[in-house]
């Protein structure tokens, strides 16, 4: 029978637990007041959630999506004054949007389209459809492509890691038409893939048809869109994203420099990508890392360089002077045993299928809790990856997230003795426990 627990999260025992997440009998040399308890949980799931409530955990999805914060949990220190025509805010782990402007907009996507481009990349490359070292040739379209280059020569050929760096740190026209032909026959068959893959990872108001960014008509994407796609390439990529933290890169004996600028400004910011055209205005996706909490930031439409990067900066500022950041619990470690019938072993192993770590307002970690359902125990076969139940946690006693517990590994069933001597401890056990 699933019981339910909430306890708060004081910081110092939390600690404690998570360095010593194996032995799970510390739990019992805690002194809880039996007051704040419902009588009817049973040892074996009071245990369970207390060690969850210290130890919890959240992460991100497969593919990112963006919601609002929970109005309960928002800071209440004012956002900076951001000059743009749309602008955003979000936590990467939860999704949660801290704060945004016209965030829906159409808008022309500019160079940012080429982290789409990269990401077809970097998924061929993870799927073993092409290989870093691949040679690629270069077209006299993509040798004539306009504006910013890497400055491929025509009829040369150069690996896709090159193309890469071309396209990420020098923001290369040329290399992305290059990448997109290789890989998809033609930039227009690329266009398709990319529109594909657009609608997987739920980008619903974009459309693609270049690999650059170049401005067409039927070209186009929104803020929330492009903050998805950057979310998504962080979680799924993340050796290939380091790409984007690169300072410059040399070709052809030119060398360029990221036109990144925060990624000289502050350390914590460790990409994404700039863009401009005449009607798209100047627009940045940066993205900060502050010991686990990572920010995204987004400003389009700024009227220059260094104001769309000071306009990053400051929402990325804010973000860390607002919030602090909490890490409840890691992906797929174990966190606590539960005891198991009918199976070889005596007791299975619950965690997380995602990691989960949660931004709250400075200096109000005190308001954090978290309720668990968890059976009691549960009879064999069990498989890895089934849902055994839930934690959530809340913010000054009110819902804020929700996500799933999961089994760690496979648990078969035992021999018939042991499933007839589980049976019947089972049963007699039954007859000594106090009724709901």
């Amino acid at each position: 029978m699933a019981k339910t627990v909430t306890i708060g999260f004081p910081g110092n025992i939390r600690q404690l637990l998570y360095r010593n997440l194996e032995n799970t009998k510390m739990i019992r040399s805690f002194t809880l007041n039996k007051t704040s308890l419902n009588r009817s949980i049973g040892c074996r799931a009071l245990l369970v959630a207390l060690l969850l409530a210290f130890c919890g955990s959240y992460s991100g999805l497969v593919n990112a999506e963006l919601k609002p914060i929970p109005q309960v949990i928002r800071s209440n220190h004012d956002f900076p004054k951001v000059k743009a025509t749309s602008w955003i805010l979000a936590d990467y782990h939860t999704g949660w949007i801290l704060g945004g402007e016209n965030i829906d907009d159409r808008i022309e996507p500019a160079s940012l389209t080429k982290l789409m481009t990269s990401y077809l990349i970097f998924d061929a490359i993870k799927t073993g459809k092409l290989n870093e070292h691949d040679m690629v040739f270069i077209s006299n379209r993509a040798y004539k492509a306009v504006g910013s280059r890497m400055y491929v020569e025509e009829n040369s050929q150069v690996s896709v890691i090159d193309l890469l760096n071309g396209l990420i740190i020098q923001s290369g026209n040329d290399a992305a038409i290059a990448l997109a032909e290789h890989y998809g026959g033609s930039e227009e068959s690329f266009a398709k893939i990319m529109n594909q893959t657009a609608a997987e990872l739920g980008m619903i108001n974009t459309r693609f048809t270049n690999s650059s960014g170049l401005p067409d008509s039927g070209h186009y994407s929104t803020l929330r869109d492009i903050t998805l796609l950057s979310m998504s390439l962080i979680r799924n990529f993340p050796d290939y994203f380091k790409l984007y933290s690169e300072l410059e890169f040399t070709y052809n004996n030119i060398t360029q420099q990221n036109r990144n600028i925060l990624l000289t400004r502050d350390s914590r910011v460790d990409g994404l990508k700039t863009g401009y055209t005449k009607i798209a205005g100047y627009c940045l996706i940066a993205t900060a890392n502050q010991e686990g909490f990572r920010l995204i930031a987004g400003v389009l439409g700024a009227n220059s360089k260094m104001k769309r990067a000071e306009q990053a900066h400051g929402l990325i500022r804010y973000g860390y002077y607002a919030y602090d950041s909490i890490d409840l619990l890691k992906k797929n470690a174990h966190v606590v045993a539960v005891p198991m019938l009918m199976g070889k072993e005596d007791e299975f192993s619950v965690g997380s299928d995602k990691e989960i770590r949660l931004p709250y307002p400075k200096e109000t970690k005190q308001k954090l809790s978290a309720s668990f359902e968890l059976p009691e125990e549960m009879d064999a076969p069990l498989s890895n990856g089934q849902q055994v139940g839930f934690i959530q946690i809340k913010y000054d006693k009110q819902p804020v997230l929700r996500s799933s517990l999961h089994v760690i590994g496979d648990y078969p069933e035992g021999p018939w003795y042991k499933k007839t001597y589980d049976l019947a401890k089972h049963v007699i056990l039954g007859w000594f426990d106090s009724p709901d």
